[in-house]
């Protein structure tokens, strides 16, 4: 039973502690753009160079 008087308030102070870090990240802006991060995995930011293969005359085999 004594242990609860250690726990509830080091639970307390962990719940406090949780809160705050989220109200931090909402006040910096950590929630601002929802919609860029879930597009970005859709754009294309990886341009390849065209290759410079010299193409063949004979049609390619088939096995």
């Amino acid at each position: 039973m004594n242990i609860l008087y250690v726990l509830v308030p080091l639970a307390l102070l962990l719940a406090g502690a949780g809160v705050a870090a989220f109200v931090w990240s909402v006040r910096t802006g950590q929630y601002d753009d929802v919609e860029t991060p879930s597009m970005r995995i859709l754009m294309d930011d990886d341009m390849q160079a065209p290759t410079s293969e010299p193409e063949s005359d004979q049609p390619a085999s088939e096995n």
